[in-house]
């Protein structure tokens, strides 16, 4: 029987990696797979925005949750001498500025939007505000294109790292 004298994290890091995995598939899941479907289903186009707006939130606030859980776990791991976990810390950073500026910025500044043009009687994308509504979508939109791929390399990074 061989005895390192170096201590081993493998079932931190293997619940990390499990984690990561599934949040990251979630992700993705949501905003690649069920939002398009979502759209292509419903034929009211304002009923399938407020679900997909619906999902996002969820998304999000799950997306700011686990991604601090992940960096207290990845300092952990840093603090105990896995050092690779450094490169993890920054990509999960910026994972979760993409989360926090969608769970507090983007998401209630068009649910307000959204909920104006309601209590007005019409869709937000008739109302005065369809143009600004139009750029929060675009600007949210791309934030999450940065953060899925943020997060398809911290899964191509955590396949790196051995346990």
């Amino acid at each position: 029987m061989e005895t390192n004298s170096a201590p081993t994290y493998s079932v931190a890091q293997r619940l990390f990696l499990l984690v990561a995995g599934l949040w990251v598939g979630s992700l993705l899941t949501s905003g690649y797979v069920v939002a398009p479907t979502i759209f292509n289903t419903m034929t009211d186009r304002q009923a399938a925005g407020m679900v997909a707006g619906s999902i996002f939130k969820v998304e999000a606030l799950i997306s700011t949750l686990v991604c601090i859980g992940l960096m207290v776990l990845a300092n952990l791991l840093v603090n105990r001498g896995l050092t690779q976990y450094r490169v993890i810390r920054w990509i999960l950073l910026g994972m979760l500025l993409c989360s926090l500026a969608a769970s507090f910025i983007f998401i209630p500044w068009m649910n307000t939007l959204r909920d104006e043009a309601l209590l007005q009687g019409m869709p937000v994308m008739l109302s005065p505000s369809a143009s600004i509504f139009s750029k929060l979508h675009g600007v949210s939109s791309v934030v999450f294109l940065i953060q899925s791929v943020l997060g398809l390399y911290l899964a191509w990074r955590l396949t790196k790292i051995s346990t």
